[in-house]
Formats: structure tokens, sequence, C-alpha cells
């Protein structure tokens, strides 16, 4: 296929409002929903300590090398171009992020992180909340599935700050089958939670992990990823789980070694993503098809729009 970049000044802002009743009636767990890997990466601060995600060896030669290895870094750790604010716009509905405490931070605050510190969550959450302030149909997936150096106050902190951004937005954990958009609009929910930590235990508001299975297949070949996105929809759950098909490329030590100097986009993701987007644009929701599907650097196609459209297929099934 030929990558079409989304167009400029394209909005899908209140693309889940405008679904037809048929599919506004049906379970989340069965409608396509473009998402995007390591969402928060359109900034890192290469003036922060690497973080605490990096093995030590990277730690160290960011101290030796430090603006000059932080630089490089910067080219592989960032996988979006688009804030928040732009993702959603372009229809973005599911966020894979991951935080951590950063070391000397005088605030005890929290962070996004990928190798380098990004923005603050708290700012992340606002943009997000103003979003769905302005647009009352959409909601959000908010998948918070890794944690470093985050002890239990950190946790805390970080479960009353969701709870303070979003009040009354935040949908309760529930029956899976269950959570339609008509359900979401009628009680005004309009944010589900995932949160991979014991700390999260007993939140009524906070959803577990196990909820919504992202299997990875940490590789670099493109082929090799399209068969694990096959297998691992065979074996989707059938009953009390959402999905997500990580459609990404891994770099390995190798890769960024060959690579360096070009970067995640550049050397790994732009050349493949011809061959991953034809798996994308051949894809059905459903029972036993695709719920959410996350890309890497989701502006370089048309891939929410591609993904959005697919659900137009569940309008010729019976009811």
């Amino acid at each position: 296929m030929k990558i079409r970049p989304a167009g400029i000044g394209s909005s899908n802002a209140d693309w889940m409002g405008s679904l037809s009743p048929k599919l506004s009636a049906m379970p989340l767990k069965y409608l396509a929903v473009p998402g995007s890997h390591d969402s928060f990466t359109y900034w890192v601060d290469i003036h922060a300590p690497v973080g605490p995600d990096q093995k030590a060896y990277v730690q160290y030669l960011a101290t030796v090398f430090r603006q000059m290895a932080k630089k490089v870094m910067v080219k592989w750790a960032m996988t979006q171009n688009l804030t928040f604010r732009e993702q959603l716009d372009a229809g973005i509905r599911y966020f894979d992020l991951r935080v951590s405490s950063m070391p000397g931070d005088p605030d005890n605050d929290i962070y996004f992180i990928h190798g380098l510190f990004g923005h603050k969550v708290r700012d992340g959450l606002s943009d997000i909340n103003s979003f769905l302030n302005r647009h009352k149909k959409e909601m959000v997936f908010l998948d918070f599935n890794h944690h470093y150096a985050m002890k239990a106050e950190h946790h805390t902190y970080l479960i009353d700050m969701l709870k303070e951004v979003f009040g009354g937005k935040l949908c309760p954990v529930s029956p899976v089958e269950d959570i339609t958009l008509n359900y979401l609009w009628e009680n005004k929910f309009q944010v589900i939670v995932f949160y991979h930590h014991p700390s999260a235990e007993g939140c009524p508001v906070l959803w577990p992990g196990s909820r919504i299975p992202a299997p990875w297949a940490n590789t670099t070949k493109p082929l090799k990823l399209i068969q694990f996105l096959k297998t691992t929809l065979d074996l989707r759950s059938k009953k009390g789980a959402f999905h997500v098909s990580q459609a990404i490329l891994t770099p390995k030590v190798p890769t960024i070694a060959k690579g360096l100097v070009w970067g995640l986009r550049s050397y790994l993701v732009e050349r493949n993503l011809p061959i991953i987007m034809s798996w994308v644009e051949e894809q059905r929701p459903g029972l036993n098809g695709v719920n959410i599907i996350t890309s890497d650097f989701v502006d370089l196609t048309d891939f929410a729009n591609i993904v959005i459209n697919l659900n137009k297929l569940l309008l010729s099934e019976p009811t």
C-alpha cells in the first residue's frame, strides 16, 4: 500500500459521538479504536537525568557523554510527534502511559518516561480533561502499564491526582460486556483508567491491567510482527477484557547501533509502515476481531481514519 500521511487540519475530534446508534449500542470491546504507543513521547527533557527504566550501561554512557548521548537517546525514545491534544483531535482514544518519579525532584512529582523524562503527568491529564470537557461524547482509555521508582506514597499521589483531575468522568470497574458508548453517555463517564500495580486494588474507578491485555511481539521484523498479531488475535479472550494489538516494531541493541544517527522513525518505522498498515487495513472488529490498535508516529499515515473506518464493517452484520 502507499502511505498516506494524515491530512493537515483533518479532525476526528467527535468520531465516537458521530457513530451510528447500532455501533454506540455495541460493547466497546467489539469496536475498533485507534491508540498510540508511548503516547507522551512527543517531548522529552534532555536536561533531566536518564530514566530509571534504562539499563545501567545506558545510564553510565549518558553520564560519560552527557548531552551528546541524550541527543541520540531522543531519536530512539520519541515514538510520537503529536501532543495529547493533537492526538485526541486526530481520533486517538487509547493512550499507553509509563510513569516515574524523578531523582532529586524537590516536588516529588510524577513524570511520563521513556528512556528520558517527559512532561509532568498532571499537565498531560489536564490537557486530556480539557478535551473531554469540550467533547462530551468522546471517551479515552488511559493505560498506566509501567511504574518506575515509585514508592507507596507516589502511587497514592498519582491515584489521588487521577480522581482529582477527572472526578465523575471516571468509569467504575464493571463487566466489560456492559461498557457501551450509550452506557458511558448515560452516566457521563468518559475515562477508563487501567492501573497495572497492586496499589490500585480495591479502588472502584481503577481497572486492573488484566482487563486489557496488550501482547508484545518484541521484534524488528514486520512479517514476524504480523504473524504474532494474527496469533494473539486468535487467542483473544472472548469475555471479560478489552484487547490491544500493538502494531509496533521494537528496536534491539544491534538495531540501534546500526541506525544510531537516524533514530527510530527514520531507521525502523518509516520503511516498515506500508507492510504494517496493510495488515491494519485488512482487519475487522467484532467478537473475533481487533479492538484497540496502537502505532508509533500516528501522524505518518492516515492511521486513525483507517482504524475508525473499520467499524463500518460492523454495520452489515445482523443485529
